[in-house]
Formats: C-alpha cells, sequence, structure tokens
C-alpha cells in the first residue's frame, strides 16, 4: 500500500495530466455534485442494495455531461484498517462518526462518470493515513483524480490548462488547504492561476443543517467548530484568479452567486448520503450543477440545476417535483441584484442582467 502510495505521489508531482472526454466548443463543461457516502462498513454494515452497483444509474446521465466530473468523497475507500477520529480527546455526549466504504466501490465512481473526487473533508481522514492513502490509491486505479491540498487535479480541455484545487476548514492536513487561513488560501490560486488556463476551487465548509440554509458572510460554526467564511473565502479565491467555485459540507443546499462574472455555489447539498447521514427535510435533497465557463475569460456563461432528492435511506433520484431548484431560487434571491444569477423554472441557469 505504501508503496502504491508514494508512486501516485510523484506521478502528481511530475505533472501527471488526465485527458477527460471533451465536448464541442469554445466553453468548459463542469458538472458538479455535494456529498457522497455510498454506505459504510464501520461501526456495523449498511450498504445499498445490490452491493451500490446500481446507486448512481438514476442520475449517471447527467453527470456524464461535463469535461469535468466532480463531486466531494465523505469518508475513505478502504477495506479494515483501524478508525483514527472518534474516541480519544472527545467529552461525553459530542456526536462523532466514522465512515468505511469498500474499495471495490471505487468501480461505482468510475461507472457514474466521475474524474475527480474531493478528499478535502472531515471524513476522509477517519481511518486515518491508512484510509487517506487506500482512497487515493483506488481513485488512481479507476482513473479519478483525488482534489485536495497538495493533491491538486489537473485536465488538458481543448489545449487549456485546467486546475482544481481542494479546501476544507480542517487545518494542518497536508490534503486540504484551509479555508481558514485566507491569505494563503489566496497565495494558492494565484501561484495556481499562473500556471493554468482557468482554475476551479473546491471547499468544504460552512455549519449544517436546516439551520445553515443562509449563506452569510461571517465566521461559521458548527458544535464549536470554526468551519469559515465561506462567503469571504469563495470571493477571495475569485479575485486571486479562480474561475467556478464549489462548496459542499452544510449538507444542505444554498444560494448561488455570481462574483466578477465567477460562478459560485456554496452548497451543492447531499447526493448520496446512504444509511447513516441525515436525510430529512432539506437535508434530503440535493441537486446536479451544470456550468459552462467561457474557455478564454472562465467567466460563467450558462448552465442549469437537475434537483435530487434522497430516497430509500439515501439514495439519489432525479426530482420532478424540483424541491432543491425551488428552494434554491428562493435562497439566491436574498443575494444583491447584480450577483444573482438568474435561475429558470426549468432550471436553466444564466448571469445576471445588466442594467
Amino acid at each position: 500500500m505504501k508503496i502504491r502510495f508514494l508512486v501516485t505521489l510523484s506521478l502528481a508531482f511530475m505533472g501527471v495530466i488526465y485527458f477527460p472526454e471533451s465536448s464541442a466548443g469554445d466553453l468548459l463543461t463542469v458538472t458538479a455534485v455535494g456529498d457522497i457516502l455510498i454506505g459504510t462498513t464501520y461501526p456495523s454494515e449498511l450498504l445499498p442494495p445490490k452491493d451500490g452497483a446500481e446507486v448512481f444509474d438514476p442520475v449517471k446521465q447527467f453527470i456524464r455531461r461535463g469535461d469535468i466530473a466532480f463531486g466531494n468523497l465523505e469518508g475513505p475507500l478502504i477495506d479494515g484498517g483501524t478508525p483514527s477520529k472518534c474516541g480519544k480527546g472527545r467529552g461525553t455526549g459530542q456526536q462523532c462518526y466514522e465512515f468505511r466504504m469498500p474499495t471495490r466501490y471505487g468501480r461505482h465512481l468510475k461507472d457514474a462518470g466521475f474524474n475527480v473526487l474531493s478528499i478535502a473533508n472531515n471524513h476522509s481522514i477517519d481511518f486515518g493515513t491508512e484510509g487517506l492513502e487506500s482512497t487515493i490509491n483506488v481513485l488512481a486505479s479507476h482513473e479519478i483524480q483525488p482534489a485536495g491540498g497538495i493533491r491538486v487535479a489537473s485536465f488538458r480541455v481543448r489545449e487549456k490548462k485546467i486546475a482544481l484545487a481542494g479546501f476544507s476548514f480542517i487545518q494542518g492536513f497536508p490534503y486540504s488547504y484551509s479555508i481558514l487561513d485566507i491569505d494563503r488560501a489566496k497565495s494558492i490560486v494565484s501561484a495556481l492561476k499562473s500556471r493554468h488556463d482557468l482554475v476551479v476551487v473546491s471547499f468544504h465548509g460552512g455549519a449544517e443543517g436546516r439551520e445553515a440554509l443562509d449563506t452569510l458572510d461571517v465566521h461559521e460554526l458548527y458544535r464549536g467548530e470554526r468551519r469559515g467564511n465561506p462567503v469571504k473565502f469563495s470571493r477571495a479565491a475569485i479575485d486571486s484568479g479562480a474561475d467556478l467555485v464549489l462548496g459542499h459540507g452544510p449538507h444542505v443546499p444554498r444560494a448561488l452567486e455570481v462574483y466578477r462574472g465567477k460562478l459560485i455555489a456554496y452548497s451543492l447539498g447531499n447526493f448520496v448520503a446512504y444509511g447513516r447521514m441525515n436525510t430529512k427535510g432539506p437535508s434530503g435533497i440535493g441537486y446536479i450543477l451544470k456550468a459552462k465557463l467561457d474557455m478564454e475569460r472562465g467567466d460563467f456563461v450558462e448552465g442549469n440545476i437537475v434537483s435530487v432528492e434522497l430516497v430509500s435511506r439515501g439514495l439519489p433520484l432525479v426530482d420532478t417535483g424540483d424541491k432543491a431548484l425551488n428552494l434554491i431560487r428562493r435562497l439566491t434571491e436574498k443575494a444583491r441584484k447584480e450577483q444573482r444569477p438568474i435561475i429558470e423554472e426549468s432550471g436553466g441557469l444564466r448571469p445576471p442582467e445588466k442594467d
């Protein structure tokens, strides 16, 4: 395992670039979803029907439509190992969750169409370094790039170099740059922009649940833990060269914003949350975002939202009632007009109208 891990690290630092299947034209198409947990084998086995083989079947046609297909992997891919996050140093009454997905589930993620998954989150290290190493190697074996901290995903699409970097509220972790250190984040994004034509930033941050639907320009806490200021971070990333910002972590959808011509999705919500995650109310809806960016300037040109509801203990199904879309429209209406993307009833997205 250690040898394979070092090999994948070496490939990353050598600048190995993956070549996704391209879509025609001069627009970069990014499809993105939020948190993905395909069941867990810890502390007891709770896995989806047919060993997860059909989890993505109702939605994968939408994921596959992008040059870049992104999601946040909410837990490690490892068989065995030792849990490392909960227990020591935690007071009584504090909830703590550790997840573990089987390594064979890597093929389900590949079949769904993902070519990059974030490992910059608070569950990637549920099984310590061993679990993280296993995850990186499983993803690499299926030609899925992990994105988080020093692991920056790199693509070449129609002669353009694109980077996707992963941030979270975790500090002191090499596989997640911290959203709590805004100045360092700006330096990281600026450096990536100097070497790439387009930069996509992913972040895992903000409070969680029904009470966290609104996106406020404040530093957020969740159960006493510092979860960053998603607004300040996202805008700083764009000021430093980011062309698209994809947020996840609150486990509910949040508003969209267009800032300086660039799209921000403050939270993509849950996408797969089988078994042990809350799927009640707004935690039980998510969406598939398709965003098209101008390949020269990185500006948001158009896109759409496909609403998803989590059924049968947390499996994704296209929601014909558009609950996520309607929620996002309401939340986005609270933004300033000049930063408010037009969200059509059909799910279509357009930049704000100019006065």
